[in-house]
């Protein structure tokens, strides 16, 4: 039987250790998790068995191994030692028997996106970067739709677009909506990122470094590698969309608590082939996965043992063939969610009519 196996690690350091050790996330703080993750081996957390390809019939199975960093640690220590704790988490998904490695949350983007670690290990690796790109811009078309939002006259923005997973979202949003906002932190690579994209974009391409053109936008895509939310209640126009496909989350909490008129959704989740039992309640309902997991599992269906998404550029080509072979296998975008929890379509139809009301009272105070 072919294998693969996918680090995670504590995203919410409490809550995420306590899904494996109930104890020591009770216990310990959130600074002392930080703290001792820097002496923690990697960790086995659960077999993963049922996988099936709708395709071929064929079964896999796979292994969640963690990495014991929090992002905050991954941030603070010196690279070279985040390195080493991510392979030697490497080293015990090969003992295991995994044929290939899928790189899940941040140690998907420290250092150069899997190329160090990669060269370290004997079993191949990839990122799950592609398919994420995929999923992430098939749920805004599809959430788009959802509120009547016709995506040829859209505003749209991405933000994080210079990262390796914004420029090809970028790249395929750019052949959807009319206007697009390449939103990053440095202003000579979006306008490298958006003099490259206007060859072929049906856009109009407009770059920024702040924040507050967000207002302007009905999509927007969100997939920075900060550490803490990047997007504020206050930045966002009555009625749009949010797709976040970052980890930990570009959107504030506090957008799901005070702004009832925006529809915010979880990039990336996707229903499983088989009766999938992951044995690791990792946040998701029973039979779905994060695209970046899913990669990494069809791959194996594929029996394509191979550096499959790596570094820094991402290419087109790589993500419509990995959306071809996980749509193949039977992988399929799955409803939406939002702050981990399911979004209705009775949610979405509150949204749509409080969007309307804002807009209205707007109107009304001008």
């Amino acid at each position: 039987m072919d294998t693969f196996a996918f680090i995670i690690h504590p995203i919410d350091p409490k809550r995420d250790v306590s899904r494996k050790f109930p104890l020591l996330g009770r216990v310990l703080s959130e600074r002392q998790i930080d703290f001792f993750s820097t002496f923690f081996p990697p960790v086995y957390i659960s077999e993963i068995e049922g996988i099936t390809s709708q395709a071929t019939g064929k079964q896999i199975k796979g292994w969640f191994v963690a990495c014991p960093y929090t992002p905050r640690r991954m941030m603070e220590l010196p690279e070279g030692m985040v390195y080493r704790k991510i392979v030697q988490t490497g080293h015990l998904a090969e003992k295991l028997g995994a044929q290939i490695l899928g790189l899940g949350a941040f140690t998907s983007v420290i250092g150069d996106a899997g190329i160090t670690i990669a060269s370290a290990l004997d079993v191949p690796v990839t990122t799950g970067d592609s398919y994420t790109v995929m999923v992430a811009v098939d749920a805004i078309r599809e959430a788009a739709c959802a509120m009547d939002i016709p995506l040829g006259g859209a505003t749209a923005a991405v933000v994080g677009a210079t990262g390796a997973i914004g420029q090809v979202c970028a790249e395929l949003l750019a052949d959807d909506v009319e206007r697009l906002y390449l939103i990053g932190r440095r202003r000579d690579a979006l306008e490298e990122l958006r003099d490259r994209l206007r060859v072929r974009a049906r856009s109009e391409l407009i770059v920024s470094t702040k924040m507050d053109v967000l207002k302007e936008a009905q999509l927007i895509l969100t997939v920075t590698s900060s550490i803490h939310d990047v997007i504020r209640p206050e930045n966002l126009l009555p009625g749009s969309v949010v797709c976040d496909v970052a980890r930990p989350r570009d959107v504030s909490a506090m957008v799901a608590a005070v702004r009832d008129d925006i529809l915010v959704i979880d990039g990336g989740m996707v229903d499983v082939p088989g009766s999938v039992d992951f044995h690791f309640n990792f946040g998701f309902p029973p039979g779905k996965a994060y695209a970046c997991m899913a990669e990494t599992i069809a791959l194996a269906l594929e029996g394509r043992f191979e550096d499959y998404t790596l570094g820094k550029h991402l290419n087109r080509q790589r993500v419509e063939e990995i959306d071809a072979i996980a749509g193949k296998h039977g992988f399929r975008l799955s409803g939406f969610r939002s702050f981990e929890r399911e979004v209705s379509p009775r949610q979405i139809e509150t949204v749509r009519r409080n969007a309307k009301n804002a807009r209205l009272a707007s109107m009304a105070h001008r």
